[in-house]
């Protein structure tokens, strides 16, 4: 029984992630509807998301959300039927009830939601209700509940008969065959059901992870064919329906029985359901064995049934029987179906088993590490080969582990159409998003935190950076403010860029506001780049009033906060009167990096490969230092700022005479890095620091090297602003 369970939680997470992608599908197809209503494409997909939401969460009892989507997925019927258009208005509709099915499903998932929240959310979706009856042609009326939504009458009510057989297969894949049965019954009475026992194994055969159940039954129901067969939706793959209307005839039941020769007993059960009378299935058998050489025939044809269904799906359409696209749709899902290795090849996988993976190969990493280290100082030529063809190996595999965790920005530049429309529309502006480079991947980890940020920065750029449309129409402007989003990669790193066509950033106006607020001394001078990085600090806005979407100071600092904790750094750059962008600079993963191994006295400490510019010899005459840890040297006619590791580390090891200076790159700064010696690029596992060490500047990290020694990540970006910081001040 415990087995059982599990399968069928396993399969109802599956349904709730799944469901999650279908939410944010309904959304997207909205958006673009917005932009494009008469695309039937992207309506048939709509109509699609919402009905396989419904039916899914109907096999697992889910009635809140069954009943809200059902009204959803009536006034997507007419859409499709092109009886209601969509217009702003529908959309807007359709957006908020997107909303409120999320609110469901996050309800449905967590068993510890409070009986307030769960009312609270009701009370919503019966509003909704009524706001959607309103597109239904007066098939609702007044203010019915979602929890007391019916589904609509069909044309033809009476009795459907059904016939199951599952497959062997239906408990290995989590699926409960039980819950088409309470699906069924949310939509009708079940007259008659009569468990099918032909398949049953003897006891020596029998294997209990194994389906042997079939099942014919009659279901009195007003539901129309489509709610029907939605029961069917998450199990189709893993068992065998027949589905007979109301309206059927005795024709049809003897294509069951030809179907299923090897049920013996199946016209009886036929019988004892009330299916069909006895009477009526003797004659109907004795008239088709009269006929047996005509059925042979009829046999022979069907050796083709991919032609076949093309041309009875021709005379059907040219009938006016059928419309074409259902035509086209059976004849894909068939298709589909033939070509189902194709889909085998895609396989779902929890996130948290990928982490676990990727821990493991760190440390082979580090292991591989060890084992070249040892094979050095044993001198063994063969060995020495050995570890550098495991080396290369585990390398393949660290690269090839790294990019199952890579997945495109895209995904989270779309969230934000619907942030830009809504926001938009309360501001009472004009906005336009724009998105380049949705195809580049970083890691999912990197992905996951990044969103909070990314939504700061979208929603001030449309707060305080696009303006009114009077205004910008004023200023020589078209009346539609442009927000953009890219990406893309460089050295290692990816670039987040958010861009406005706005007002700017004013740098004076800024550095008032700061003073006023007591973050700058009044005398203190600052750099054009120091004024606009005031808007980073905690407390600071230049909002006139307090909205619902800022002057309270709070935001901004956030988004610094959360780009430094991911080894990341953010930039401000403006043209006063034309637009600014915010950029921002990201590792690729958090898990392993390839770094460069420098040494400072006894101590070990890893540079990030990417970081790295070139490594220059000099003596201490070069180094002119304005304090004791940090100074200027020439570089090739330039001024480089340096940090003296040593001094900032507090390290008491004498120095060597000639020492090395590592010169590291942020963006557009460079500074140098003093050390004692060079020891080689080197693939670094990222041990995160505890909690004592997190807010300790110039460090990002730790790793273990192969000797055992632990080795500490320098944080690059925390450097380089820290000697340009100095540079700055000595000037």
């Amino acid at each position: 029984m415990s087995d059982d369970l599990g399968l069928y939680d396993d399969a109802l997470d599956t349904f709730f992630a799944e469901a999650q992608d279908m939410l944010q599908q309904i959304e997207d197809t909205l958006l673009a509807l917005e932009s494009d209503p008469g695309n039937r494409e992207t309506i048939n997909a709509l109509f699609r998301a919402a009905h396989t939401i419904k039916g899914s969460a109907g096999l697992f009892g889910l009635n809140r959300v069954v009943n809200f989507t059902h009204q959803v997925e009536s006034v997507l019927d007419r859409v499709r039927k092109n009886e209601i258009a969509i217009d702003p208005g529908l959309s807007d509709v359709l957006l908020k009830s997107s909303d409120i099915l999320t609110e469901l499903l996050e309800q449905a998932q967590n068993k510890d939601t409070a009986a307030s929240q769960i009312s609270a959310t009701d009370q919503k979706s019966a509003q909704m209700v009524d706001k959607l009856a309103g597109y239904l042609d007066g098939k609702r009326k007044g203010g019915a509940s979602a929890a007391s939504a019916a589904p609509a009458p069909a044309a033809n009510p009476g009795t459907w008969h059904i016939s199951l057989r599952f497959g062997e297969n239906t408990f290995r894949n989590g699926f409960d065959p039980l819950s088409v049965i309470a699906y069924l019954r949310t939509l009708g009475q079940i007259m008659t059901l009569i468990i099918i026992e032909e398949h049953l194994p003897t006891l020596a055969n029998f294997d209990p992870e194994s389906c042997y159940l079939g099942f014919e039954l009659s279901l009195k129901s007003d539901a129309p064919r489509a709610d029907i067969d939605a029961a069917f939706d998450f199990v189709r793959d893993d068992c065998t329906i027949r589905i007979l209307p109301p309206n059927r005839r005795v024709s049809d039941f003897l294509a069951l029985l030809r179907e299923l020769p090897e049920e013996a007993r199946l016209g009886d059960l036929l019988v004892d359901c009330g299916a069909i009378t006895r009477q009526a299935l003797d004659e109907a058998l004795t008239h088709q064995n009269e006929e047996h050489g005509e059925r042979r025939q009829s046999q022979r044809a069907s050796d083709a049934p991919a032609a076949a269904g093309s041309q009875l799906g021709q005379i059907l359409i040219a009938q006016n029987k059928v419309a074409s696209e259902v035509v086209d749709a059976a004849l894909t899902k068939q298709g589909k179906k033939e070509g189902r290795g194709d889909e085998s090849r895609f396989v779902r996988v929890p996130a948290d088993k990928l982490d676990a993976l990727i821990n493991l190969v760190g440390e082979l990493v580090i292991c591989g590490a060890s084992a070249s280290l040892l094979a050095q100082r044993l001198r063994e030529t063969q060995l020495i080969e050995t570890t550098q063809q495991m080396s290369g190996l585990v390398e393949e595999i660290r690269n090839g582990t790294l990019a199952l965790r890579m997945v495109q920005i895209g995904e989270t530049f779309a969230r934000y159409k619907r942030v830009v429309r809504d926001t938009a529309a309360e501001l009472g502006k004009e906005i336009h998003l724009e998105i380049e480079g949705a195809e580049t991947e970083l890691d999912k980890s990197v992905v996951e935190k990044i969103g909070d940020p990314l939504m700061h920065l979208v929603r001030n750029a449309m707060d305080h950076g696009i303006e009114m449309p009077d205004v910008r129409l004023a200023a020589g402007k078209p009346a539609f403010g442009t927000l953009h989003l890219s990406a893309h990669h460089d050295s290692g790193h990816i670039v987040i860029e958010v861009s406005d066509d706005g007002r700017g950033l004013d740098g004076d106006k800024i550095l008032a506001k700061a003073r006023e607020r007591g973050l700058v001394g009044p005398n203190q001078s600052l750099t054009e780049l120091e004024k606009l990085n005031l808007i980073f600090e905690p407390g600071f806005s230049t909002a006139e009033k307090v909205t619902n979407l800022s002057g309270r100071g709070v935001g901004m600092d956030v988004v610094r906060k959360n780009i430094e904790a991911l080894r990341g750094s953010v930039t401000p750059k403006t043209i006063v009167g034309q637009g600014s962008t915010i950029e921002i600079r990201l590792p690729l993963t958090l898990a392993i990096i390839d770094g460069f191994l420098v040494r400072v006295g006894k101590s070990s400490y890893v540079i990030p490969l990417h970081a790295v510019v070139e490594c220059i010899d000099s003596d201490s005459s070069q180094l002119q230092g304005h304090s004791d840890w940090s100074g200027t040297l020439n570089l090739r006619g330039e001024v480089l700022p340096f940090l003296e590791l040593r001094k900032i580390f507090n390290i008491n090891d004498a120095a060597s005479e000639r020492r090395s200076v590592v010169v590291v790159r942020n963006g557009e700064m460079a500074a140098g890095l003093v050390v004692d010696q060079l020891l080689g690029e080197y693939q670094t596992v990222i041990k995160p620091l505890g909690k004592l060490f997190q807010k300790v500047r110039g460090i990002s990290g730790g790793t273990v090297l192969g000797s055992g020694e632990v080795a500490l990540i320098l944080d690059v970006p925390s450097l380089v602003r820290l000697a340009s910081d100095h540079e700055t001040n000595a000037q």
